[in-house]
């Protein structure tokens, strides 16, 4: 590796090429609560050799070729956001930063569509377009700490999606550099019957197949007139039939979450809720709005929901970035939380709910439960889990054994065992599974686009992700 460090750094300059050991252990760890764990632990499992910052889309260009020469693995990393290990670089290598890679967002009125560089934090975008009265109404938790290219590279959604659909329906098109350091630019205007839609190649396949460099995407005008309100339901299952309901209705709330007993408490903080509580959210032309949100409501209260006004959601929209629950347990000595989103259709997704709090009670003090995504065939369902152990050795093991058993539970299900936050490090026991007799056809295009197996590897199932250093001496 110094050899191509050295190659790194006569070809990019000195200042983008790090081998310090601060820089390297910062990309050793994402904020998946195991890494979290890992960190204060003293174990590095995952590190790179390099760290290359990339400043443009000829930098990865150079980047790519370097190391394919060399045969050195390349891992993309935005700003580390992710929750279940996506960019940290199994077998070493170089950890390609993109997160210095932006430029001033370029925008079409027009078409409604703004350019951007993949290294662009969401919430700086969100606030450039806000200026001009646009929004992406792509609304992840993670947004002032995700990048777009990591949206796009992982798959991911906001919460608004139930409206506007995840980062796959946002995406107009991109430019991907691909292992051997060639530039595609893919997408349709606005839409084509020439082959397959080369843009979902990449959507979700975590920087395994191409770096993604540039991003074009939807925006929206703020919507100008918006209604919210929470309702009190009797229980899970007049709670998942009512979004059933209204989405087969073809109603397209912007805002829809529901949630048990359990987490209720925490959605409404500071009042007594006895029973789940569901939010409910339309927004856009006036009219439109109130009528659609005066028939989801008739819906609700016909399964017995009763309102418990906008106050709840008003709240919750004005906290809904906020880690600071999980990360108060992580920062505990034996404290650890996880979340894990999985999705099923209508019919399968109650049983797999219950199944899933039975299986993991006994692994956590709180198990918190919410459906927050909803399609006509289904919904995710997003677990959370708290808990305190003795020291941070048994919190680790007890994040294992959430991991294992939680996967099984929905591999049993035959549910979706990932939503959102794609596969990473937390579910690569699972993805032949979850894929089934597709996943030939993704090892056929991995063969194709990166033969030597250097971009990420050891995620979505290519090549087991052992750790190099599993038991470092205690510090």
């Amino acid at each position: 590796m110094p050899a191509v460090a050295d190659r790194l750094r006569a070809a990019l300059g000195e200042a983008a090429v790090s081998t310090s050991e601060s820089d390297l252990d910062a990309r050793s760890h994402d904020t998946w609560p195991v890494a979290t764990l890992w960190a204060r632990l003293g174990r590095h499992p995952y590190r790179p050799e390099v760290v290359v910052r990339a400043r443009g889309v000829a930098d990865v260009v150079t980047t790519l070729r370097i190391a394919t020469e060399a045969g050195v693995p390349v891992t993309a990393w935005g700003l580390g956001s992710s929750v279940t290990g996506q960019p940290l670089p199994v077998s070493g290598g170089v950890v390609l930063d993109l997160s210095g890679h932006v430029f001033e967002p370029r925008l079409d009125e027009v078409d409604r569509t703004v350019r951007v560089a993949a290294g662009t934090r969401g919430s700086d975008l969100e606030a450039w377009l806000a200026e001009r009265g646009l929004t992406l109404n792509h609304s992840p938790q993670s947004l002032g700490r995700s990048t777009v290219g990591g949206w796009v590279a992982t798959r991911a959604t906001g919460q608004f999606s139930s409206r506007y659909g995840g980062i796959e329906d946002l995406v107009v098109g991109y430019q991907v550099v691909l292992a051997d350091g060639t530039v595609a630019e893919v997408g349709q205007r606005p839409r084509a019957a020439m082959g397959p839609d080369l843009k979902e190649i990449f959507i979700g396949s975590e920087g395994t197949l191409g770096v993604v460099t540039e991003v074009t995407l939807k925006v929206y005008a703020e919507a100008p007139h918006r209604i919210v309100e929470a309702f009190a339901v009797p229980t899970v299952d007049a709670g998942l039939d009512a979004m059933r309901q209204i989405t087969q209705a073809g109603l397209r709330p912007f805002l829809v979450r529901f949630y048990d007993r359990d987490e209720a408490a925490h959605a409404v903080p500071g009042r007594e809720v006895p029973s789940p509580v569901l939010f409910l959210g339309h927004e856009g032309l006036p009219g439109v709005a109130t009528a659609e949100h005066t028939a989801a409501t008739a819906i609700v209260e016909a399964l017995g929901g009763t309102s418990m006004g906008a106050p709840p959601v008003t709240a919750w929209l004005g906290r809904r970035y906020d880690f600071s629950t999980i990360e108060r347990r992580l920062a505990e000595t034996g404290g650890y939380a996880e979340t894990i989103e999985v999705a099923h259709f209508w019919s399968r997704i109650g049983p797999m709910y219950r199944d899933l709090k039975d299986q993991l009670a006994p692994l956590a003090d709180e198990v918190l439960g919410h459906f927050s995504h909803v399609y006509e065939q289904g919904s995710s369902l997003y677990v959370i889990l708290l808990g305190r152990a003795d020291d941070d050795k048994t919190a680790l093991a007890r994040l294992e054994e959430i991991w294992d058993r939680a996967m099984k539970v929905v591999v049993a299900h035959e549910g979706e065992v990932s939503h959102h936050h794609g596969g990473g490090l937390a579910r690569q026991p699972w993805v032949r599974q979850s894929l089934g007799s597709g996943y030939p056809v993704l090892e056929r295009i991995k063969a194709g686009l990166d033969p030597a197996h250097l971009l990420n590897p050891g995620k979505l199932g290519f090549g087991l992700a052992q750790p190099r250093d599993p038991e470092p001496p205690a510090v």
